[in-house]
Formats: structure tokens, C-alpha cells, sequence
């Protein structure tokens, strides 16, 4: 089911479409989303695997939804601290950190939903491609807001997809691993480094 089939929906129907990536999200936590089934989901929500096929044509389409959840999410952190009455400086800083922070944090505590969006970013699932779009979009509004404050002297459009590509060590699951044990630069000496880049001098 496409995005336009899903505005033709009933309220009804998005709430049984909501709770099929709820409780698919679930799964995946728990035992991981290459183990999950639609068999499973259909059973733990007590319908038929028909019935989740209703709204989504494939397994794949579920594992999308419940990335553009988990994505979402993460964006959602970035848009407050964008949004926030502060120097575009202390945003673009902590919108880095938040980057790196929500990556840690599924590396951390949630394993499983960690393996789903590295196979996202490494397969290049459709979502991933959004979310990097959407990740795009908010920097670039904050270097924006710099450059009319008088903070920073850069092309927004330009900058804000440089600044994401120049943090891909500390924002991408598999490359974290990689280079887990490699002494520099550090999270905090890269983020100097993209701040001294678009600094008004």
C-alpha cells in the first residue's frame, strides 16, 4: 500500500495500520525483524495474515513503516532543537550530538532494532533516503538561521547536506562499529571542526 492509497483510508483503518507497525515494532525489538513474520504480527494482534495484507502488500512494506517510525522519531529530537531560541551555533552543535546520540543509543540498548536500520542504511531502503532528505532539510535551516543572524558566512543549501555527509562516522551504525577504536577525531573535535567551516570569520 502507497502513501496515496493510505490517505484514502478511514480513520478506523489507520488505526488498525497504526497498531499492525506498532506491534510489528514490537517483534522486531524483541526477537529482531528478519525473524518476525507477518504470521507473527497477524497472531499477536489476534487477525488473520490476510488482514495485515490489507495494508501492506509485503513484509518489506512493514519493515519500512516501522523505520520511518524509529526515523521519524529521531527527526522529531533534531526539529525541537532546530525550532529552540538559541544561537544557530548551540542548535547546529547539539543537533550533531543528537545525531551520534540516537545511533549510541540503538547500538546500546535496542540491538535488534539497531540491525533493521543499519540494513536500511546499508541496502538504501526508500525510508533511509527520506529520512537523510528530511535530516538535510533541518540542518540546513539552522545554518540558514545562522547566516541571517550574522553567525555563520555559508551556502545553507550546500552546507547543510556537507555538514551530514562530513558527520557519517559518528551517524551511520556500521561505520561507528568500525571505527569504534580509532583515537581521532573525536565527536567533539569534528563538531568544532563543522562549526569553524561555516563560522563567520
Amino acid at each position: 500500500m502507497d502513501m496515496s492509497s493510505v490517505a484514502t483510508l478511514s480513520p478506523r483503518e489507520l488505526d488498525v495500520r497504526a497498531r499492525i507497525v506498532e506491534t510489528a515494532e514490537a517483534l522486531f525489538r524483541d526477537i529482531g525483524y528478519q525473524k518476525t513474520t507477518v504470521a507473527d504480527i497477524a497472531k499477536a494482534l489476534k487477525m488473520s495474515p490476510a488482514n495485515v495484507y490489507r495494508f501492506f502488500d509485503s513484509k518489506k512494506s512493514i519493515n519500512e513503516a516501522v523505520a520511518e517510525r524509529v526515523t521519524a522519531a529521531v527527526r522529531a529530537r533534531m526539529t525541537a532543537i532546530a525550532r529552540a531560541d538559541r544561537p544557530a551555533g548551540e542548535r547546529l552543535r547539539d543537533l550533531l550530538r543528537t545525531m551520534n546520540a540516537c545511533m549510541c543509543e540503538l547500538g546500546v540498548s535496542e540491538a535488534k532494532m539497531h540491525d533493521m536500520v543499519e540494513a536500511a542504511m546499508n541496502e538504501n531502503w526508500g525510508v533511509i533516503r527520506a529520512h537523510i532528505d528530511g535530516v538535510d532539510q533541518i540542518i540546513t535551516g539552522v545554518v540558514a538561521d545562522g547566516v541571517a543572524l550574522g553567525e555563520f558566512d555559508a551556502d545553507p543549501k550546500i552546507a547543510g547536506p556537507c555538514i551530514r555527509a562530513s558527520m557519517i562516522r559518528f551517524c551511520h551504525p556500521a561505520i561507528i562499529a568500525q571505527c569504534h577504536d580509532m583515537p581521532l577525531p573525536t565527536l567533539d573535535q569534528q563538531i568544532e571542526f563543522v562549526l569553524a567551516a561555516v563560522r563567520t570569520r
